[in-house]
């Protein structure tokens, strides 16, 4: 029943935000709704490109997707809508199976972004969202960075005056080197004049409508230099103004050829939104639930294929402009998704001036920033087994296809995490003096001097089937370094614990008291205690060698250490060794 009554919370329309709307943060909430409509309404066109689809496919995706996303969404502040990374996935996965632009093909992307939805929404119900986290940030950095470089490929033709060709990057490229010597001189200065406007206004506010300012900046460059007259191809009058109901074509031929490409676009989406929705919930102190999120995306997506909308996602661009204008609540989206509605009423009939080249300058630009070079030097910088996943991810999808670096990029981040779960640290500590007072520290880092009877070893992380090999391979390598002696094991770091991790401690305490010593554990988890229990291992070892607190188990190990050793000691390792002979 519980679980029935959470599901049915998730689904129910009623937010717990509807409560606390006052007429100030309805008036913030619309100035950042009218804000954001400005600028999605260029980018709602763009994004349409980089996948294929007619450009209003791109605004109605801004106008359903991100009323559902914000009604069921977890983020105050986030937007959805389209999105460059989803629209690159879409684009090379569906490429090869229609042409761009035709018929089929916006049915297998309706169809694709139904699939995508009951994905989503499945895996919100189910609870998933703590899965998201065992996927490296890594992945996204490298495939939005291979995305990125797709995207750019794919429109250096159009701002050339050339065909934009298809195909992976490598085949795009040797495209346009066939092409060349038929670069159209008009095309590229509408397409610099249009990128020049766009730099220029981020430079000199962000909350200025620079798409706009850009496109019309280009648009004027094109009829200054003659149009269409001159070979500057100009976008097609839109086909509808507004969204209109459909169902999406699911026969089980079409169901089976996209459930792979359903399955990366929707990883791609929940990454993408539930890395944006906690950021910005972090940065502003506020609650965020990654399964309620899961199923704002599955809502929104699954709603939107009945209405021409393709697979949309958090909105990074449009998210920080959403909070930078003074956002309070997801109303702010909904009212953005309106006043673009109003928008695209108003301004369809000017979007047949629009230049070509003029929008893939934009598309160039938005390539550029969706590059992370901060993030990337400091991947490279920090760690060896990231910069491995992001080096996969971003070498697949610059050579082969970019759902299929999603897989590759999962598949390694999961392999760098079950490697470092079955490699956790052990270490021996020694305690020595630190800003006035003991502390344990690694002794072999920090050369401290041991007791010569007894060995403190910690250890972090699980000990589990998969990492008692490593453990016990470290276990030996200290008894060969420094001979047998009483351990004392500090289990705190451990989270997780098994039947063989319980083997492996009872083992190592029947080794050791073979010889003369014994073993001694630190155990605060409640959880640790009551397998250790149930696998009978505290039989073996007795409460008495079974501690909460380490100075416990110092103290039952020193007082059984051997006082003709102790006696002919100078190191006095620990304070309890102050009782013993020779002190």
């Amino acid at each position: 029943m519980g679980q029935a009554n959470e599901i049915l919370g998730r689904l129910s329309p009623i937010r717990p935000w509807f409560r606390d709307r006052t007429a100030a943060s309805l008036k913030a909430d619309a100035l950042a709704g009218l804000t954001n409509a400005t600028i999605v309404l260029p980018q709602g066109v763009a994004f349409a490109i980089i996948a294929g689809l007619p450009p209003e496919y791109g605004l109605f995706t801004a106008i359903v997707v991100t009323v559902v996303a914000a009604l069921w969404g977890s983020s105050r502040v986030m937007v959805s809508g389209p999105t460059t990374a989803i629209s690159a996935v879409l684009f090379a996965s569906l490429s090869g199976l229609a042409l761009p632009g035709s018929e089929t093909y916006i049915a297998l992307a309706l169809a694709l972004t139904f699939l995508v939805g009951i994905l989503q929404l499945a895996a919100g119900l189910a609870g998933l969202g703590g899965l998201i986290t065992f996927i490296s940030h890594s992945v996204i950095v490298g495939f939005t960075a291979a995305a990125a470089v797709l995207i750019a490929v794919s429109q250096l033709g159009p701002a050339l005056g050339l065909a934009g060709g298809t195909g992976g990057v490598l085949h795009r490229l040797g495209g346009i080197g066939a092409q060349i010597g038929g670069v159209n001189g008009n095309a590229v200065a509408v397409a610099v004049v249009t990128l020049a406007s766009l730099i220029v206004s981020a430079r000199i506010s962000r909350r200025l409508p620079g798409y706009i300012i850009a496109l019309v900046a280009g648009s004027l460059a094109a009829v200054a230099l003659g149009g269409e007259a001159t070979g500057v191809a100009t976008f097609a009058p839109l086909d509808a103004v507004l969204p209109a109901f459909g169902v999406p074509d699911l026969q089980p031929a079409t169901v089976g050829a996209l459930l792979p490409a359903a399955v990366a676009v929707a990883c791609v989406g929940l990454l993408e939104a539930i890395s944006i929705g906690k950021s910005f919930a972090i940065r502003r102190g506020e609650p965020y639930d990654s399964n309620q999120e899961m199923v704002g995306q599955g809502l929104s997506n699954l709603t939107g294929s009945f209405f021409q909308c393709y697979a949309g996602s958090g909105s990074f661009t449009r998210s920080g402009l959403n909070a930078e204008s003074g956002a309070t609540s997801p109303l702010s989206a909904i009212f953005a998704a309106g006043f673009l509605a109003v928008l695209l009423v108003l301004l369809a009939p000017f979007v047949r001036f629009v230049p070509m080249p003029a929008m893939a300058a934009i598309i160039l630009y938005v390539a550029w920033k969706l590059i992370n070079l901060t993030e990337i030097r400091h991947i490279v910088a920090t760690s060896r087994s990231e910069t491995l996943i992001l080096g996969a991810t971003f070498l697949t999808g610059i050579l082969s296809e970019l759902d299929f670096a999603i897989l590759v990029g999962v598949v390694a981040s999961l392999s760098v995490f079950l490697n470092k779960s079955a490699h956790p640290l052990v270490a021996v500590g020694a305690p020595t003096e630190m800003n006035g007072r003991r502390v344990f520290m690694n002794a072999r880092t920090f050369d401290l001097p041991q007791c010569p009877q007894i060995r403190f070893v910690r250890i972090e992380g699980p000990l589990f089937f998969a990492s008692v090999e490593h453990v016990e391979r470290e276990f030996r390598r200290m008894e060969q370094e420094d001979g047998f002696k009483t351990c004392i094991l500090n289990l705190k770091g451990v989270g997780k614990i098994d039947l063989a991790g319980a083997d492996f401690i009872l083992s190592e305490a029947r080794r050791a008291r073979t010889r003369g010593n014994d073993l001694h554990l630190i155990v605060a988890n409640p959880g640790v205690l009551k397998v250790l229990d149930r696998l009978h291992c505290l039989d073996v070892l007795g409460a008495q060698n079974v501690h909460p607190h380490k100075s416990g188990a110092i103290r039952a190990a020193v007082a059984r250490a051997s006082d003709p050793i102790c006696a002919g000691c100078d190191i006095r390792c620990f304070t309890e060794c102050s009782a013993k002979p020779g002190a």
